[in-house]
């Protein structure tokens, strides 16, 4: 886990450095004279003027926040049509996900260092049985904000025959319940409380004396960039709001559920996270950019890539540990398949449920009501999926084989 963790960091001081001579290098050099200060967006009238050619409008320049927008007209003139500075649009959005991601690390460290030690006892008393299990992965994940870490620390205790294979299992099913928990927390509107977070974090991590009141700071410190993050990415993509061919992007990832699922799926091992995934198809569509049957199939999608952590995480380690893994794969796996095979029926079901609630909520309980199907219906066939899984990975005379009194049945 540790090993992983660290190269996230290593990859993400990377992308940072690159970013940083994307910014001041490359940048101003793709801009012309008139448009290196602050990236100003110049308006040209397309239109035929005959009878008024001194209504010709002149150059207008948009704010910072605007500078994604390249227009041809003003928006409401006959004959013009907006064009997008992709490359501007590109710099806001790379920002926001660099901050974004930088957030969500930090976040899940002061977690970790706070609640590892105390969630493996947790984990190791608290699954006796296949109903507890997931209870107890439910709530380690939304502490820990992060089901692979989670699944990643039960895959060691596993390997170190603190957990049993059978013991996994129901925390695997709730560390999926646990990841949607906190994609509720993400579509609140708290926006205006992240700055008091923030302020609040940094206070406690600069004054604070002891290792657990630093961590806290850097866990507020951590929940305000996450949010400020998912802010600059929405903010640098709102000219496709009314951008025709993203537009039908969108509807064709709603009509074709299989298509935002793979999307979903790259980009989630590309960020290593789902519920970073999940996080940012939020609040887009909060914001509109995303319809509910897309955000929907991208969810899919990310519940799918999130494993690629996890099955790394088995690589030289015992049976048991593969097992653990193989079961996260094929459990999101399948239930996607199913989840894009009905993806009209579960869209349904979510607007019948959320009422009024905007977009961004409604991909979130759309989460929530996915995985508790998924946890609902397999629970009952768990033994009998451990039994096979048994046969399909079984042990070698090289594992580790924890003695019968260790070993508890699935109940």
């Amino acid at each position: 886990m540790f090993s992983i963790a660290k190269c996230n960091r290593k990859l993400l001081e990377w992308l940072s450095i690159g970013f940083f001579v994307m910014t001041v290098i490359i940048y101003p050099a793709l801009l012309t004279p008139e448009q290196s200060s602050s990236v100003p967006i110049v308006e040209v009238n397309t239109s035929i003027q005959t009878a008024k050619p001194l209504d010709v409008q002149p150059a207008i320049k948009f704010d910072i926040a605007q500078a994604a927008y390249a227009s041809s007209g003003a928006s409401k003139s006959e004959g013009k049509s907006k064009v997008i500075n992709f490359f501007a649009m590109a710099m806001g959005a790379l920002a926001g996900l660099v901050l974004f991601i930088y957030g969500v690390t930090r976040l899940s460290e002061g977690l970790e260092e706070i609640g590892t030690d105390r969630m493996k006892g947790f984990l190791s008393k608290c699954t006796t049985n296949r109903f507890a299990g997931v209870l107890t992965g439910a709530v380690a994940t939304t502490v820990l904000e992060s089901s692979s870490v989670t699944i990643i620390m039960v895959i060691a205790m596993v390997s170190a025959g603190v957990l049993t294979f059978v013991q996994s299992l129901g925390v695997v099913l709730g560390s999926n319940i646990g990841t949607a928990v906190g994609a509720q927390i993400i579509s609140l509107d708290i926006k205006h409380y992240v700055p008091l977070l923030m302020f609040a974090g940094m206070l406690v991590l600069f004054v604070g004396k002891t290792k657990v009141q630093k961590n806290l700071g850097i866990i507020l410190l951590g929940f305000g960039l996450m949010f400020y993050g998912l802010e600059a990415i929405d903010e640098a993509m709102k000219p496709f709001r009314n951008y025709q061919p993203f537009i039908d992007l969108m509807q064709t990832l709603g009509k074709n559920p299989l298509l935002g699922a793979v999307i979903g799926a790259i980009f989630t091992v590309i960020i290593q996270s789902s519920s970073a995934t999940v996080a940012i198809v939020i609040t887009l569509a909060s914001s509109g950019l995303i319809s509910l049957p897309a955000g929907v199939a991208i969810m899919l999608g990310a519940e799918v890539g999130t494993c690629a952590d996890t099955l790394l995480a088995t690589v030289g380690r015992g049976r048991s540990a593969l097992r653990t893994g193989l079961f996260h794969f094929l459990f999101n796996l399948v239930s996607a398949i199913l989840g894009i095979i009905f993806a009209p029926l579960l869209v349904q079901l979510v607007l019948a449920i959320s009422g009024g609630a905007g977009v961004g909520r409604q991909v979130a309980n759309a989460q929530i009501i996915f995985n508790l199907i998924g946890v609902v219906v397999v629970i009952i066939f768990l033994p009998t999926i451990a039994r096979l899984l048994e046969k399909l990975v079984p042990d070698t005379s090289n594992d580790r084989i924890l003695s019968p009194e260790t070993v508890q049945p699935a109940r």
